[in-house]
């Protein structure tokens, strides 16, 4: 099959770090004998490249009539001569041409709904204007309009399932689709111990956080739990590392200091993708906070998945799809947004090594048998096969 996908950030730029589901999803259809052009629009200043066997395409990241034209003729141009569009997420300036391209050539379109972006959209704003307010009714619109028009439509969790179903997306269309880890990557046959000697971790035990640090990943919550922890004396033999970059890096950074846990918390700031393993595979403990909103009720964490490859004993809130991830024991879930609750269950797991072994055991069975790329790329693909024969 050959198959056009398209997403709406740029692939190779590292403030966004949006791109490794449609990445990981192209290079497990290309295992699969499939054809993929990748289309992207990057920012300025940014190269393409191809990314292996995946021809990578640049479209235009300028938002304006004339360019959403060479947009649209550009990818009408490419799905000619593809079978099916794979569309990711649901800016305009990327949905819009690949639905009149599909229309125009009469080609299948299959949406991959990853996250619930207009609640996002809107959390992350810091002030409302009508350029504000136009954004928001795009998503609000397109959203409610993709799962219904869609050929079929590709879900990373129960929540976004039942979305597009009250928006009108056939049930027999709609497939459930996780984000995955790479077995190849994270597994438990990583030595980690230079990393941990890089950063004095000494034989304390190291509990870690990896992501996005912006305003909906809930991080100053591990801070709180950090301070209950270390108030009561309950946290000398633990050290925190916090892996990642955003635009709340800096404020977490005062953050910390402000309430006395600088010298506990180690961040790392920004680290390329294909390093983030080996910092896992240091940790004897990972987390993953979250509050219980509309936002976090539809993601499928991708934190949570490569912990689990990684073989690693969790804690995290009690939300949405995470309690489908760590359900049987894999992980231990806590109330959401609630501190305490978030420290009792670091030090749960920090005291009881013989339980860390056998969550270990169990997400790393979680991992291959579900979470994991293949898996979900399985899934798309049947949805494409039912969609160009149903042409």
């Amino acid at each position: 099959m050959k198959i056009l996908m398209v997403h709406p950030h740029d692939l190779f730029s590292p403030v966004e770090p949006w791109t490794i589901r449609i990445v990981r999803l192209a290079e497990e259809l290309v295992r699969k004998g499939h054809r993929v052009q990748l289309l992207h629009f990057p920012l300025p200043g940014s190269q393409s490249r191809n990314i292996g066997e995946i021809s990578v395409v640049a479209l235009e990241r300028e938002i304006t009539p004339s360019a959403l034209a060479r947009n649209t003729g550009k990818v009408r141009a490419l799905l000619s001569t593809s079978d099916i569009v794979h569309l990711q997420k649901s800016h305009f300036y990327a949905a819009l041409p690949v639905i009149l391209a599909a229309y125009a050539t009469a080609r299948p379109i299959h949406y991959d709904w990853d996250d619930w972006e207009e609640k996002i959209f809107y959390r992350s704003i810091h002030r409302r204007t009508l350029s504000v307010e136009l954004m928001g009714l795009s998503f609000r619109m397109l959203e409610r309009f993709l799962p219904y028009w869609a050929d079929s439509v590709s879900v990373s969790s129960e929540k976004l399932r039942d979305l597009a179903y009250s928006f009108g997306a056939r049930p027999e269309r709609v497939v459930l689709a996780p984000v995955g880890a790479s077995p190849e990557m994270f597994h438990t046959g990583l030595d980690a111990s230079a990393l941990r000697e890089r950063y004095g971790v000494g034989e304390r035990l190291l509990v870690l956080y990896h992501g996005q640090l912006h305003s909906c990943q809930y991080v100053s919550l591990l801070l709180e739990a950090i301070r209950w922890i270390y108030d009561r004396s309950m946290g000398d033999r633990l050290l925190f590392m916090i892996v990642g970059s955003g635009s709340e890096l800096e404020s977490l950074k005062e953050y910390a200091a402000k309430i006395g846990i600088s010298d506990r918390v180690i961040f790392t700031g920004a680290v390329p993708h294909d390093e983030i393993p080996m910092y896992v595979a240091a940790a004897d403990v990972c987390v993953a906070p979250f509050e219980d909103n509309e936002v976090t009720r539809c993601k499928s964490p991708l934190k949570i998945v490569e912990y689990l490859s990684a073989g690693k004993p969790i804690v995290a809130s009690d939300v949405g799809e995470v309690r489908v991830m760590l359900d049987g024991g894999s992980g231990l879930l806590v109330e959401p947004d609630n501190l305490e609750a978030f420290a009792q269950g670091i030090i749960e797991l920090a005291d009881d090594e013989e339980r860390r072994i056998a969550m270990s055991a169990l997400a790393r069975q979680k991992a291959s048998t579900r979470y994991n790329w293949r898996w979900s790329a399985n899934n798309i693909e049947s949805a494409y096969e039912q969609s160009v024969r149903a042409q």
